[in-house]
């Protein structure tokens, strides 16, 4: 990599430096999604250890959700106010330490506090390096970019769950979170030197919508996505959180291979559709301007039916070809998570709109695990994953009307 310097100003015109930024903020994301990911794959040996019910193991998911998007919208204001590079390392570094300090849980209660203190850090990271990264990516290159940054989450989420599994299956659950933390902690050190906060862009193009009286970014369609968004994390954290579980009860997997199938092919195959996603809206983003929109409502619904055969199966080849194509398909509709919001707000306002946007799927779709866990205990864990389907074609139906309120109001101008 070549050396740039913070005060060199040949830094942010430098045409490969902003791809250099994806890969840095790549690892950290890694990070981010190893962390948050680990805990699900030691819920045996907490649910043994503790004592613990499925709705408690359900409120370990959904406190970190819960923390992370209330104090996302804070952690957007705050990124539109100082300067990003220290917010993305400083979360780094807070994150890390709290998932360092998991391993000295006692009890539930402690557990409990330590997942929600977690989320508290991490919701800092994507409001900042979305907004980053989008200055360093124009039009051309932006969903492609955050695409391939995405990749990171599908990665750090697979190595969450096979590693902590591995780990908590020969040494206790305890030091998955001391590694984990502590490779965060290196990470953060080394790029210090590296990372170069680029000046937030100027020449953007003006929204597709105009700006609402009283408020700088809220609109209609920006409300559509962050609500399409929230229905899309509610099945996405009941993938994460209680997958690896499922797999462990129904089909009698160890510990490290449910952390690994529940991981595994879901998010190869999101890593798969995710540059595809980012590569197909860039192209049809010149052709019409809801173009991203249409791309994540074509993945939610044609991922709906692998949601309802993941639940339903009873078959381990059937299920892996059921979490491919869910993961597949999920990766479409990721890729352009913040690209499509960010196509109907000023450029000024990207943190805050990606701290509200996390706020409201976070908190919505952190309802997710502990509902869950209520559905099984009076029903089956493969009813309640078959009727998350249902917020799925929700989702890609609340995207539908963004289109066509975007094209109608393109047409009219």
């Amino acid at each position: 990599m070549p050396t740039f310097d913070a005060s060199n100003s040949q830094a942010e015109a430098c045409a490969t430096y902003k791809w250099y930024a994806v890969a840095m903020l790549w690892w950290i994301a890694f990070f981010n999604y190893a962390d948050r990911q680990a805990v699900f794959s030691v819920f045996p040996l907490l649910k043994r250890e503790f004592n613990l019910d499925t709705v408690q193991l359900g409120l370990l998911g959904s406190s970190f959700a819960w923390v992370y998007g209330l104090s996302a919208p804070f952690a957007g204001a705050i990124v539109d106010r100082l300067r990003r590079k220290p917010v993305i390392l400083g979360g780094l570094h807070v994150w890390s330490l709290i998932c360092m300090a998991t391993a000295f849980s006692r009890n539930f209660g402690t557990l409990l506090f330590f997942r929600g203190a977690e989320g508290l850090g991490e919701t800092f990271y994507f409001p900042a390096s979305m907004s980053l990264l989008s200055d360093y990516h124009g039009q051309p290159t932006r969903s492609r970019a955050l695409g391939l940054h995405q990749t990171s989450v599908y990665i750090g989420t697979i190595a969450g769950g096979f590693f902590a599994g591995l780990i908590g299956q020969r040494y206790g659950w305890r030091w998955s979170f001391v590694v984990f933390g502590g490779l965060g902690i290196l990470l953060g050190l080394a790029l210090n030197k590296w990372l170069i906060e680029p000046n937030r862009s100027s020449a953007e193009p003006r929204p597709t919508e105009p700006r609402p009286e009283g408020s700088a970014f809220l609109n209609p369609t920006a409300l559509l996505l962050m609500a399409a968004f929230l229905c899309a994390n509610f099945v996405a954290l009941v993938l994460l959180s209680w997958m690896p579980s499922f797999l462990h009860d129904k089909f009698n997997l160890g510990l490290a291979a449910s952390g690994l199938t529940a991981t595994l092919f879901v998010q190869l195959a999101s890593m798969a559709g995710s540059p595809a996603g980012g590569w197909w809206a860039d192209a049809l983003r010149g052709k019409m301007p809801g173009g991203r929109m249409l791309v994540q409502a074509i993945g939610l619904a044609a991922g709906a039916p692998f949601v309802v055969l993941c639940g339903w199966t009873r078959s381990v080849p059937l299920l892996i070809v059921a979490l491919t194509a869910w993961g597949f398909f999920k990766g479409i509709y990721d890729a352009n998570i913040f690209a499509s919001i960010f196509d109907v707000i000023p450029a000024e306002a990207r943190g805050r709109a990606a701290g509200l946007m996390n706020m409201v799927g976070w908190l919505g779709g952190g309802i997710a695990p502990v509902a869950v866990g209520y559905v099984a205990q009076r029903s089956s864990l493969s009813a309640a994953i078959m009727l998350t389907a249902s917020v799925y074609v929700l989702g890609a139906l609340l995207l539908a009307a963004a289109v066509i309120r975007v094209h109608s109001r393109s047409s009219a101008a």
